[in-house]
Parts: C-alpha cells; structure tokens; sequence
C-alpha cells in the first residue's frame, strides 16, 4: 500500500479504533438497560419538553385518522415512516441543545448556529410531514366527508 493508500486507511479506521469505555463515564453492556436508557430519554421529553406532547397528540390523531381513512399500508408505512422522522429530529434537536448548553454555557455565537441548526432541522421534518400528510389523507378524508366525490 502507498503511504497516501495508508494514510486514507488509517483516516476510514481511527474512529472504530476508539474504545467507548476508554471515554465514556457511563456505557451499557446489557440490552435491556440500554433500552431503559433509551425509554428514559423518551420521558424526559414528554416531560420537559412542550413540542413533543404537542407532537404526541398530533401522532396518535394522524394515525387514528390513517386506520379510519382505511388508507393502503403502503401508506400507512409512509405516514409512519414521516412520523418517526419528524420525532427523530426533534430528539437530535434535544440533545444537540443539551450537549451546546453544557459545552457553552455563555452565549455564543456559533451555539446559535448549532441550537438555530438543529431546531430547522425539525422545522424541516414538519413541513414535509404536513405536506406528506395533505397528500396522503387529504383525498380520502375529503371523500369522507362528502367534499369530494
């Protein structure tokens, strides 16, 4: 291998060559911790943040009005897909909001730029989950209530 052939190779491996535990104050072995872990962030976000007990309310109506609109699974599967993406990224928002609050907790300019970021991010999922929306159960939910024949 040439040293440039070398040099990219180690660049693609050095990351998997870093040992978590090495790092990390807290890391789980166990599956069912790690799940715990992952239910634990859940609640905090029902419980602290506003948006996603918004977002909650409007999944479950979304779906209820999905299985009543008796829509094909396909889309079913895509509604639930853009679900999960607009609830992603709202919890990627969360935590690059909590990680630029601990990392900088004097304003500054480039934690902005992250939060700004991240919070269009989810902004970015909403719009395409409305559009989404309209043109998957708009139809239907217009037929149903006689607006369309």
């Amino acid at each position: 291998m040439t040293n440039r052939g070398r040099k990219v190779w180690d660049a693609l491996t050095s990351t998997m060559k870093i040992n978590p535990d090495a790092y990390s104050p807290i890391t789980s072995h166990n599956r069912v911790v790690s799940l715990g872990y992952a239910l634990a962030g859940w609640l905090y976000m029902l419980r602290w943040q506003k948006n996603t007990r918004i977002q909650a309310v409007a999944s479950v109506l979304v779906m209820l009005i999905s299985l009543w609109l008796q829509i094909s699974f396909i889309e079913l599967a895509i509604i639930i897909l853009t679900i999960t993406v607009v609830w992603m990224a709202e919890f990627i928002n969360a935590a690059v909001e909590a990680v630029v609050n601990l990392a900088s907790p004097e304003l500054h300019p480039m934690a902005k730029v992250a939060k700004d970021v991240a919070a269009a991010a989810v902004l970015l999922g909403v719009v395409a989950a409305v559009l989404i929306g309209i043109l998957i159960l708009g139809p239907p939910l217009l037929a149903q209530i006689g607006l369309l024949p």
